[in-house]
């Protein structure tokens, strides 16, 4: 649960460099002599601003801010190769990789030209953070779980006549987990003749991958299926309990042990021809798709919803979703305590001073977070070795916008008495 820091750079620093060939192909030209200087600059300037371990980032400042170095070779190669495992010259191109140096490759889509702080004000005067679409510079959109695309077909509805009278594109790319083949997921399947009709709609840019897992876009990158950034990116009805375990603060002997008492002892087996996750549920036994108990936590999905979106919108948020979702939110790590669930019990008192100020939100009420307690600064790398932070934080309380498009799993929720009400996350990337 808590790996060696410097085993753990490493193991990032790697990744990124194997996983984005055309940034790491583009990095050769970062180490020539004409500049050298200017990228262990840019480096040393980076690590400041960076939270990383102590053990990486003092060594790496002191190899950095060198002002004689006019060669690869004047470096400490094996304190680089210590920290990097890597040779000299791969070390720098790598690291260049990892902290964003290497400028992105030319894309086909394009992307918002509105900075952090444009985006900020003009969300911030938004009911329905959607509307973006349509007052922004560029009007794309990623949906993450896309599910049925019920979402995505509301949004071409509510948004698309406008702009094609503008003669402006509008981009909506989906990604869902589930294999179109499947006869696992019932109700989550995309539906083919929504699928046809949002693939015929004139004005639309419009693409579906089927049978994608999110953490895993590097072959759609390279194809340039995908924009390096969209104006929105969001998520609906982020899944239980994938999202609802942080890794980083519980082991997952406790998250196993969570499971079963929670949801009923499980294992793998096989529908048909087809890979299947059992559930002993009761007295019922539930089948679901092989990977429904793996978990990932929220950490990883905010730091993909920040690479890929200006804007990022978590819609009809469960309540154990949403408390994990927060901890990872909020600056003070008492509100990540290790190896302690979150339940009914527990999140009152870790969540104390707030707690009673969110609960107390009525439905369609909403808040700044910032008001309620000092937001993240900086967050640890994720699995994909990117830290990100936000600038700003609104929570509405809700399945749903006023006037605003949703999942079909969120226009579930006005006739479900019984559940509690879902939670709206709207996160402007720093």
């Amino acid at each position: 649960m808590n790996p060696d820091p410097l085993a753990e750079f490493r193991r990032l620093v790697s990744h990124r460099a194997r996983h984005f060939p055309k940034q790491w192909e583009a990095s050769k030209k970062l180490i020539e002599g004409a500049t050298l200087h200017s990228t262990l600059a840019r480096l040393h300037r980076t690590l400041l601003g960076k939270d990383l371990p102590a053990s990486v980032k003092e060594p790496l400042l002191r190899i950095f801010e060198r002002e004689t170095a006019s060669r690869v070779q004047d470096l400490d190669g094996e304190c680089l190769k210590s920290l990097t495992g890597l040779p000299p010259a791969k070390a720098l191109r790598a690291l260049s990789v990892f902290f964003e140096l290497v400028p992105t490759p030319g894309s086909q889509w394009p992307t918002t030209k509105l900075t952090s702080e444009d985006i900020e004000r003009l969300v911030r005067n938004m009911e329905n953070p959607f509307d973006l679409i349509r007052c922004g510079d560029v009007a794309s959109l990623l949906d993450i779980g896309a599910g049925d695309l019920s979402f995505a077909e509301e949004v071409v509805g509510l948004y698309g006549p406008d702009l094609r009278q503008q003669n402006r594109e509008l981009i909506v790319h989906c990604l869902d987990r589930l294999d179109p083949r499947s006869q696992l997921g019932g109700p989550l399947h995309a539906r083919p003749d929504r699928l046809r009709r949002l693939q015929q709609t004139p004005g639309l840019s419009f693409a579906f991958f089927g049978n994608q897992d999110m953490f895993e876009l590097e072959r759609l990158d390279e194809q340039d299926s995908l924009a390096p950034r969209y104006t929105i990116a969001s998520c609906w009805a982020p899944a239980t309990p994938t999202f609802a375990y942080e890794p980083t603060r519980l082991s997952r002997s406790l998250i196993d042990q969570e499971l079963i008492r929670t949801r009923g002892a499980f294992r793998q087996t096989r529908f048909e021809r087809e890979q299947a996750l059992e559930v002993a549920h009761g007295e019922r036994l539930l089948l679901f798709p092989p990977w429904k108990f793996e978990i990932v936590g929220p950490l990883a999905l905010l730091s993909l919803l920040a690479r890929r979106g200006a804007v990022c919108v978590v819609g009809s948020v469960d309540d154990q979703v949403f408390w994990e979702l927060l901890a990872q939110l909020l600056d003070e790590s008492r509100y990540r305590p290790q190896e302690e669930p979150f339940t009914t019990v527990t999140v009152p008192k870790i969540f104390g001073d707030f707690y009673d100020a969110l609960v107390g939100l009525s439905i369609g009420e909403s808040i700044d977070l910032s008001s309620l307690a000092t937001l993240r600064r900086q967050y640890p790398p994720s699995r994909d070795g990117f830290a990100v932070a936000f600038r700003y934080i609104r929570i509405r309380r809700g399945a749903t916008f006023p006037d605003s498009p949703a999942s079909s799993t969120a226009r579930k929720f006005s006739s479900m008495n019984e559940e509690v009400p879902p939670w709206m996350l709207t996160l402007v990337p720093a």
